[in-house]
């Protein structure tokens, strides 16, 4: 390990993380614009690296970093992480998913309003000339069954922005037990596909979580839905969602992650993606954003400060 811990900085981050880590006698080194080849030349004398989603950290990634203790993820998601080999490895893998749970569970909430209210379609409409006003009348959340799967730092924070809408809120989360709290009740899968009337996705993509909603489950949702993803685009058949808006077991969705995302998360092209894709764009009750929900200006900085944390809480070397 070298004398003094070099940190790797591969993509854009909050110059506090910088800062801080500098402060505490880490020597800190920009690679956020380098070509892959000066990074992995890098690689060998890093003891940490801070990264979001530009490079894939594989057995090749890793075995380079001969001395990598931790890789710093700016963000949630961790599926270009081989996260076996890391901890076969020994390198700790951060996150900051409490950096963007407010800002995640505020986009949510705006995209259930704007299905249940038509606000996007009327917008359009109006703006195009056009005056419909029964066509476009809404339905209350109040009264409404709210199931939450997932019930992390962004399933939580969702359902803490519901109270006040009069609605039931329920959560399932396959990984845990015992979570159920004041703003959400603990449910089986079954039980949230029997009683909700929307469904809000905050799960992490996992090989277990592809297509976690898709035809199948849909079936077993005992009343029409409407359904939010504001997790990942993978855990969500879209093939399937199309085919069951067409049929009117699912009333309208709010995506914010579309499966077909490079893996970066930054690009995709809306007229070249696959049929499903183009057939969504056609719906009127269905809401899309570009991967934005954890993107706030307030998460960015909330990422550094809580990476920082985190880092700094092992100690320099």
């Amino acid at each position: 390990m070298p004398v003094t811990p070099t940190i790797l900085f591969l993509d854009p981050t909050e110059p506090e993380l910088w800062d801080r880590l500098s402060a505490h006698g880490y020597r800190c080194v920009d690679l956020r614009t380098a070509p892959a080849e000066e990074v992995f030349a890098a690689l060998p004398q890093a003891y940490g690296v801070v990264i979001r989603s530009r490079f894939k950290v594989d057995r090749h990634f890793l075995d380079t970093a001969s001395q990598l203790a931790f890789v710093a993820r700016s963000g949630v998601g961790v599926e270009h992480i081989d996260l076996e080999y890391a901890a076969e490895r020994g390198v700790t893998v951060y996150t900051s998913p409490e950096g963007s749970r407010d800002t995640v569970a505020e986009h949510t909430l705006g995209m259930l309003l704007m299905l249940l209210n038509n606000l996007a379609r009327a917008d359009r409409e109006v703006r195009a000339g056009q005056w419909i006003r029964g066509g476009n009348r809404g339905y209350e959340l109040k009264g409404k069954t709210v199931g939450i799967i997932g019930y992390g730092n962004m399933g939580s924070a969702f359902a803490q922005r519901l109270q006040g809408f009069g609605c039931t809120v329920m959560a399932y989360d396959k990984f845990k037990t015992g979570y159920g709290d004041a703003f959400a009740r603990e449910v089986s899968l079954a039980t949230l596909q029997a009683e909700a009337d929307i469904i809000s996705l905050h799960i992490p993509y996992l090989p277990e979580n592809h297509h976690f909603v898709d035809a199948a489950f849909l079936a077993a949702c005992q009343q029409p839905i409407w359904l939010l993803n504001t997790a990942r685009g993978l855990v969500l058949n879209t093939s399937d969602l199309v085919a069951a808006l067409h049929s009117g077991q699912v009333s309208g969705a709010a995506l914010d992650v579309i499966e077909y995302e490079d893996l970066s998360f930054s690009h995709l092209d809306p007229l070249q993606q696959p049929v499903p894709f183009q057939q969504l764009l056609m719906l009127p009750n269905v809401v899309l954003t570009p991967h934005i929900a954890g993107w706030s200006y307030e998460a960015e900085a909330g990422h550094a400060q809580v990476l920082a944390d985190k880092i700094l809480g092992r100690g320099v070397g």
